[in-house]
């Protein structure tokens, strides 16, 4: 009788046994990211060249593996807090996917063939909501992996770029949704006259791969301001091979875009090759922030 009574009371405060590990784990989670913040805001370390760096980590391979470790708890809580912007996501989902239908006409356009297919996209919906409100604790994860390796006053700056980073990957979204996909859609599905029955699995997975990577895409300016910040990459080379980056432009561009008709791809070309000379002026602005530091530093 008395381990039937204690079962039962084991069920009854297991919900908040499990609360309160919950809530531990994340204040513990948000404690110990304060105190790298407040450490990589405060603390200035050493400025290593790139080059130093690299030597180093040549003549000693087994020193990447910190950093692998590193990279991987970062990744885990990147994870972590994707699955639980998904998990609001479920609440408004379906709202959602009515939003995405319109260009093809509204859900009563869209037919499921399978029984599994409302489920499938309804989950995918809710990975790729719960992905973009997670974007800037994802971003913040890879500056916390990365600002180790650069100057204070570059913490700064590069902290201040998160919100930047969330804005163009939600202009990059906008611009797939109202400029691309109302060109896109109708010339897929009217051309050569052939009756279309759009299944929603394939839409919804057309149209969130569209809206990912071009809002990926929109990013490119930022990926190429941290290479420039940390040595990697040169503006006045990225200058000199400008033929080249419009040749992979166009190539991705065949690859992101919905159709095959060259409207469409001018569509997608046109903001990359702006947004690739956007990179080259960011590129030099760090690079004339890094030679500043260095100067300063000599003196």
């Amino acid at each position: 009788m008395r381990n039937l009574l204690n079962n039962i009371w084991f069920i009854i405060k297991l919900p908040f046994l499990i609360i309160r590990w919950v809530v531990r784990t994340l204040k513990n989670w948000f404690s110990h990211i304060a105190e790298n913040v407040e450490y990589l805001l405060t603390e200035e370390d050493e400025d290593v060249p790139i080059e130093e760096t690299l030597v180093k980590t040549i003549q000693n391979p087994t020193g990447v593996l910190v950093h692998i470790d590193a990279l991987r708890k970062h990744i885990f809580r990147a994870l972590i807090f994707i699955a639980i912007t998904t998990s609001f996501s479920f609440i408004y989902t379906a709202k959602i996917v009515d939003f995405l239908a319109k260009p093809v006409g509204g859900l009563s356009k869209l037919v499921a063939i399978d029984v599994t297919e409302p489920i499938g996209v309804f989950m995918r919906v809710a990975l790729l909501s719960g992905f973009t409100l997670a974007l800037p604790y994802v971003i913040f994860e890879l500056w916390l992996f990365v600002a180790p390796g650069l100057r204070k006053s570059a913490r700064f700056r590069s902290l201040a770029t998160i919100p930047v980073a969330t804005f163009l990957f939600f202009i990059g979204m906008a611009f797939a949704y109202f400029v691309l996909l109302p060109v896109g859609i109708p010339w897929l599905t009217q051309v050569m006259g052939i009756r279309t029955e759009v299944r929603p699995s394939s839409y919804v997975q057309f149209v969130t791969s569209v809206l990912f990577w071009i809002g990926i895409t929109f990013e490119f300016p930022l990926i190429i301001y941290f290479l420039a910040l940390v040595g990697i990459v040169k503006g006045k080379a990225l200058a000199s091979q400008w033929r080249i980056a419009i040749i992979v432009i166009a190539v991705l561009a065949a690859a992101i875009t919905p159709t095959v008709d060259p409207v469409n791809m001018s569509l997608v070309m046109l903001p990359m090759m702006v947004l690739y000379f956007i990179s080259v002026g960011l590129a030099y602005l760090a690079e004339g922030s890094r030679r500043k530091q260095a100067e300063q530093k000599h003196n």
